[in-house]
C-alpha cells in the first residue's frame, strides 16, 4: 500500500484513530482527522496530534471534507452509513478500516479472533498459551493495541493474536489471517445495523480473503455459524459441548478432548478458574488454535489451570453472607446474558437494562422464569425489557446502580447469585461497561 503524498481521512479520533493518524504520517501521508465530538472533549486526541503537521475537523462531519480524499481510514465505532461516508463511497473514494491498513505492514502470521461473544477471552488465552511456549506474540486489535502499532516489527514478533469486531470486519478488503475464529453470531448491535443479516454478513468477512492453507475454526453448536461454512475455504476444525467430534474440540464439562488426525489428547478443567459454560467453548476454540500452531500440551494446560478470566466478565465481586455477587458488565448483548444465567444452578437475582440496542429479548424469556427470582431493571431500556420480561418473574425498576444493588441485597438470601449481566451497552448512564462495571462493584464492597 502507497501511503507517500497521498491525502487519507481518518474518521474518529479515540484511541486507535489517534494511533492510526500517526501511522499515516510517519508513512509520508497527507492526514486530516474528522470527529464528532468538540475539540474540548478530546483533550488526548489533541495533546498528541498537535504540532504533527495533521489537520484536524471537530464536532462533527463535513462533506467536502470526505470528497477531497484518496483514501478513508475508519475507526472502529464509526457507522459506515453516515451521510459523508455514503456520499465519499458513491464518488469512488476507498474505505477501509484501521486492520485492513495495517495489514500490508504486518509480515508475520495473524490469528484472528471474531464473534459475538468471548472473542477477548478467546484471543488472551491463546496470547498467554503462545507466551507460555516461548513464543513472541503480540495481542491487539480490539483487545489491547491497535494493529497499526504493531506493523514494521518483524524480529519483535512470530505471530499476532487479533481480536476483531463486525465493525472492523466491513471495511477490510485484502485482511487474511493465517487462523481465524468464529466462535458464535446472536442479535448485537442492532442500534448500528440496519438488519441482522447485515450483521452476519460483517462477522464471516473473516473469512473472505483466506484459503486451503489457512485454518477456521467453527463452533458446531452455533447454528448460524453452520449456515455460513460453505464460504470457508480455508481448512475447517469445529468444537462442540453438545456431541464427540471425529475431529476437532469437545468437551464432557470435566475435560477437554482435542482429536486431530485421529489422536486424542486429554486437557484437565479441574482447576480452571474460569467459569461459565461459554468459558469452555472460549477454551476449545483458544487450544485447538495454539495446538495448531505449534504449542505444546503442557503449556496449554498450564495457562488452563492458572487463567482467571477479564473483569467485568462473570467476574466474582464478593460473598456477603452466603449471597454471591456477580459483574457481568461485559454482557453487552442478549446472548452473553443467555450463557451467564445458564452458568449458575443457584436462584439469581439479575441486575439488567441500559442503552437499548434493538435485540430479541425472547431468548430470556424462558431462562428468566426459571433461574431468576428476581429481575431489576434500570436504564434507557427498562420499560421495554420490563414488558417483555416483566411478566417471568417479580420485577422492579430501580433508579440508578447504586438503589440497583441495595434492592438485591435486600432481596437476596444465604445461596443466591447477584448478577449484573445487562444485555444492553452502557452509554445512557456510563461512559463505558467498564466504568458501569466498576460502580457495580463499589456499589457492592459498599454494603
Amino acid at each position: 500500500m502507497e501511503l507517500r503524498g497521498k491525502k487519507v481521512l481518518v474518521v474518529g479520533l479515540a484511541r486507535t484513530g489517534i494511533a492510526t493518524a500517526k501511522f499515516l504520517k510517519a508513512k509520508g501521508s497527507l492526514v486530516t482527522t474528522t470527529e464528532m465530538q468538540p475539540k474540548e472533549e478530546m483533550k488526548a486526541a489533541t495533546q498528541e496530534l498537535n504540532g504533527m503537521g495533521i489537520s484536524m475537523e471537530w464536532g462533527g462531519h463535513q462533506i467536502e471534507t470526505f470528497l477531497n480524499q484518496d483514501v478513508i481510514v475508519v475507526s472502529p465505532g464509526v457507522d459506515l452509513n453516515i451521510k459523508p461516508m455514503q456520499r465519499a463511497i458513491e464518488q469512488g473514494v476507498r474505505v477501509i478500516s484501521e486492520i485492513e491498513l495495517a495489514y500490508p505492514f504486518i509480515d508475520v502470521p495473524i490469528i484472528a479472533v471474531t464473534g459475538t461473544n468471548g472473542k477477548t477471552t478467546t484471543a488472551l488465552l491463546i496470547g498467554e498459551m503462545l507466551k507460555e511456549e516461548g513464543k513472541r506474540v503480540g495481542v491487539g486489535g480490539n483487545v489491547g493495541e491497535p494493529l497499526v502499532l504493531f506493523t514494521d516489527a518483524k524480529d519483535r514478533w512470530e505471530v499476532l493474536v487479533v481480536e476483531i469486531s463486525s465493525f472492523q470486519l466491513e471495511a477490510i478488503e485484502d485482511f487474511r489471517p493465517r487462523i481465524s475464529i468464529l466462535l458464535n453470531i446472536t442479535e448485537d448491535h442492532l442500534d448500528r445495523y440496519a438488519c441482522y443479516e447485515d450483521y452476519i454478513e460483517a462477522k464471516v468477512r473473516i473469512f473472505a480473503n483466506q484459503n486451503s492453507g489457512d485454518l477456521a475454526i467453527l463452533n458446531q453448536d452455533d447454528p448460524i455459524v453452520m449456515q455460513h461454512r460453505e464460504k470457508v475455504r480455508a481448512k475447517k476444525v469445529l468444537f462442540s459441548l453438545r456431541e464427540k467430534l471425529d475431529e476437532g474440540a469437545f468437551s464432557n464439562g470435566q475435560s477437554i478432548f482435542l482429536r486431530l488426525e485421529g489422536k486424542v489428547e486429554e486437557y484437565s478443567l479441574s482447576q480452571t478458574p474460569l467459569k461459565g459454560i461459554h468459558n469452555v467453548e472460549n477454551m476449545m476454540a483458544a487450544l485447538t488454535a495454539a495446538r495448531m500452531f505449534g504449542c505444546s500440551k503442557k503449556a496449554i494446560q498450564d495457562v488452563l489451570n492458572r487463567f482467571k478470566g477479564l473483569e467485568h466478565r462473570l467476574e466474582l465481586v464478593r460473598e456477603i453472607e452466603g449471597v454471591r455477587f456477580y459483574n457481568d458488565s461485559k454482557g453487552t448483548n442478549v446472548g452473553s446474558v443467555v450463557k451467564s444465567l445458564q452458568s449458575f444452578s443457584e436462584p439469581v437475582i439479575l441486575i439488567a437494562g441500559g442503552k437499548d440496542k434493538n435485540g430479541d429479548l425472547s431468548p430470556l424469556k424462558e431462562l428468566v422464569r426459571e433461574r431468576v427470582k428476581h429481575l431489576i431493571l434500570l436504564g434507557e431500556a427498562k420499560e421495554r425489557m420490563a414488558r417483555e420480561l416483566g411478566g417471568q418473574t417479580d420485577t422492579v425498576a430501580a433508579q440508578n446502580m447504586e438503589e440497583a444493588v441495595l434492592l438485591a441485597h435486600q432481596k437476596s438470601q444465604g445461596g443466591d447469585v447477584v448478577l449484573l449481566s445487562p444485555a444492553c451497552s452502557s452509554f445512557d448512564m456510563f461512559k463505558d461497561y467498564k466504568e458501569r462495571g466498576k460502580v457495580f462493584k463499589e456499589a457492592v464492597k459498599r454494603l
